[in-house]
């Protein structure tokens, strides 16, 4: 079986080996006759897959690792009877971690504590609802909208937008699409966007689409008072250097990066391969695993509450330093950015998640340990 893979699938060769010869490839630039003698194609949000990359192929499965699938022409796959498989949920732990990162992080910028603020979410599957549990965890009041998930019943506690635009921070986590009831592209345009609340903060880690990056330029032209975190552009990976300068933290499509969302989403499509081949499972993603990080915070004990969280939350995850790598484009010539978007992306360093932290606090009963506990972490005494 001859197998197709973006290189930046982690562990992608190992896993998939026992299926059959696995050849890497760059996802941005996969072309027709790369593919056109491979059984399996493996790729990731970069890759559009569609009649023009598989037409005349031999392609039975395609795989993406990934929670999206707006790059995948799934009626072509259906009607021509092509296997398809993505991994939802895989990173949303790490990217609601970013969520939590980037709040403590403009917290220590412009000296304020997020417990007692209002926070609106708008789309609560994977991502979102996490992002409720460890927003709710550091003391803030969660606002959910999600016209999808209210249709389908089974919950009262769902907001319109008017009342989610009132919230202190407003953070995005919905799929992107043009088509069917709830089309999500440039779902935060002008008219959204000036309607936020005075000092409000804005968050994307959705898709860079869902918000019109070029009336959000515009606004902040004017509007100083917001406080704007971008994970996703539009544009990608020539993204505006305008509207980076702007921002208070921008980071080049990584919130979902940590190690253990990658490979989670590498074990998914995996399974699923072998599941459609009737093959068995000979990889497993314990395997490539390190181990998480040990923190002792006894020596913080006379420290506040919420220097002892930035403290436990930057070790393990700080989005500061993404920000400041990604800003570094600001400096290069224009044709060299791109590459060095990705490049950051297929370079980037080994984070893992808050549950694979162990953290003493010298306190296994205090705010601080309960505080820890449900953000996710292995609070150990």
């Amino acid at each position: 079986m001859r197998i197709i893979a973006d290189e930046n699938i982690p562990c992608v060769a190992k896993a998939f080996a026992s299926l059959g010869d696995v050849t890497l490839l760059p996802g941005r630039g996969m072309q027709a006759e790369q593919v056109r003698a491979a059984d399996v194609l493996l790729v990731r949000s970069v890759t559009r897959v569609d009649a023009r990359l598989l037409a005349g192929s031999n392609v039975q499965f395609v795989g993406s690792a990934t929670i999206g699938f707006d790059h995948i022409d799934r009626a072509y796959l259906q009607q021509q009877g092509i296997g398809f498989s993505t991994a939802p949920g895989s990173n949303a732990t790490s990217a609601a971690e970013y969520v939590v990162s980037a709040l403590l992080a403009l917290a220590v910028q412009q000296g304020f504590d997020p417990a007692g603020r209002t926070v609106g979410i708008i789309g609560c599957g994977n991502v979102g609802s996490r992002v409720r549990q460890k927003l709710a965890a550091l003391g803030m009041n969660c606002l959910v909208n999600d016209p999808p998930l209210q249709a389908q019943g089974g919950h009262d506690d769902f907001v319109d937008l008017d009342t989610v635009l009132r919230a202190d921070v407003v953070t995005v986590h919905v799929p992107y699409t043009r088509e069917g009831p709830y089309p999500t592209h440039h779902l935060v345009d002008a008219a959204l966007l000036e309607r936020l609340r005075p000092g409000a903060v804005f968050i994307n880690t959705a898709r860079g689409a869902v918000a019109d990056n070029a009336a959000l330029d515009v606004l902040l032209e004017s509007r100083f008072d917001l406080s704007v975190v971008l994970d996703v552009w539009e544009g990608e990976p020539d993204i505006s250097m305008s509207l980076l300068g702007k921002v208070q933290l921008g980071t080049p499509h990584i919130a979902g990066y940590s190690l253990d969302g990658k490979l989670r989403g590498t074990e998914m499509i995996y399974r699923a391969a072998c599941e459609h081949f009737n093959r068995p499972l000979l990889w497993q993603v314990a395997d490539d695993l390190p181990a998480g990080l040990s923190l002792d915070l006894r020596e913080l004990r006379a420290a506040p509450l919420l220097a002892k969280l930035q403290a436990a939350v930057f070790a393990c995850y700080d989005i500061r330093q993404d920000d400041a790598s990604l800003r570094e484009q600001l400096a290069l010539p224009a044709a060299d950015r791109p590459s060095r978007f990705d490049r950051l992306r297929k370079e980037y360093p080994v984070r893992r998640e808050f549950p694979q932290s162990s953290i003493i606090t010298g306190e296994p009963d205090g705010e601080l340990a309960r505080t820890l506990a449900a953000l996710g972490f292995c609070v150990t005494g």
